[in-house]
This record gives C-alpha cells, sequence and structure tokens, in this order.
C-alpha cells in the first residue's frame, strides 16, 4: 500500500495561510534539499482544488520562463496531480486529472496503486485535515518557521481531533526552522483515576 505524505510550512503559532508572506526570509539550502528530497520522491501530488488552481497559474509560466526554477517547474509538470475537488474542473496544466466517485474510496483506491513510490500533499489544508480525520496521512511533515503571526489559517482549527502522533524524525536548520516527520500514533492511555 502506497503512502500519503503531506508536507507545509507551518509558524509557531500553527498558522498556515500564505506562506509566500512569511517563509521565504526562512528558506535555505537545508530546508531546499528537504523539499526537494519529498517532491523527488513521489510520483503523484494529491491537492484540494485551491491549491491546485495556484499552482496551476504559477508553475507552468514559471516552466516557460526558463528561469532557476525552471527544472522543478518541468518536474511539478511531469508528475501526475490528482485533484480533490466537488466541482467539475477543467486542466490546463499537462497530467492533472479529478480525483473520481467518493473521497474515501479514491484516495483508497491510489494508495492501493502498484507503486512502491509516495503520493504528496503539498499546502492543501482542508485536505490534509480530511486524511488525518480518515486515518488515511501516513506522514505530517512540518517546517515549523520561528515566527508567530498571531492570526490567519491554522493546521488545526478549534475542535478538530484528536489525532495522536508519533514524531519519527527532527532537524532543525541554521534559520531556526525545525523540520518534523510525524506519524498516526495510537490514542494515548487515559490516565487512572485518581
Amino acid at each position: 500500500m502506497r503512502k500519503i505524505t503531506a508536507g507545509l510550512f507551518i509558524s509557531l503559532d500553527g498558522v498556515v495561510a500564505e506562506p509566500q508572506n512569511w517563509h521565504f526570509p526562512y528558506y535555505n539550502d537545508e530546508m531546499g534539499a528537504a523539499v526537494m528530497g519529498d517532491i523527488q520522491a513521489s510520483d503523484t501530488f494529491l491537492f484540494g482544488r485551491t491549491t491546485y488552481e495556484a499552482f496551476a497559474e504559477s508553475w507552468p509560466e514559471r516552466e516557460r520562463a526558463g528561469g532557476d526554477d525552471a527544472g522543478l517547474a518541468k518536474d511539478f509538470g511531469d508528475t501526475r496531480k490528482v485533484v480533490v475537488s466537488s466541482h467539475d474542473l477543467e486542466f490546463t496544466w499537462r497530467n492533472s486529472e479529478q480525483l473520481q466517485g467518493d473521497f474515501l474510496d479514491g484516495v483508497k483506491a491510489l494508495k492501493a496503486e502498484d507503486s512502491d513510490r509516495p503520493i504528496a500533499v503539498t499546502g492543501s489544508v482542508s485536505l490534509v485535515r480530511r486524511l488525518l480525520a480518515a486515518g488515511l496521512l501516513d506522514e505530517l511533515r512540518l517546517l515549523v518557521h520561528p515566527i508567530v503571526l498571531g492570526e490567519g489559517l491554522r493546521l488545526f482549527a478549534d475542535g478538530e481531533g484528536p489525532y495522536p502522533l508519533k514524531l519519527l524524525k527532527s532537524e532543525t536548520f541554521t534559520t531556526g526552522v525545525m523540520h518534523l516527520l510525524y506519524a498516526p500514533a495510537d490514542a494515548p492511555p487515559t490516565p487512572a483515576a485518581g
């Protein structure tokens, strides 16, 4: 069974919204290697509609422009992209398709495909939440930035969970960003009554 891994940029107070406004001062070669490793390990991306549309608007143009990130943009374009949406979508970015049928059945079918490479989720906060709630997310990779934003969409909304997780790996970059890798865990034991 294939793994689904999700990677997110996140602030110390849990904000994941609009990382383009606060993430880049912390970007360095260490983070680039971590992000690229996740991207290159995967042969399929799973996106929510909003994140997909933002990527489809920018990455093909970056590939055509031929700048420093044209190679990454080409890799994104060449990789299969599956989009979760309740709306009928039209695709202009190559290798894109819509998840068909019921969400749970569709994701389970993706996981059952004959491949030893993971399915990557980049951004797509609502999708990450749905995968966690359904028990279908195998790894959660957080790049925790040393900044408190005070407002904005958080990874976990009030009333969600609990989602017990176990830390598999941690690394701190020279910028102070922590790269944390979590996997689902069994529920913690219930404390004994006093």
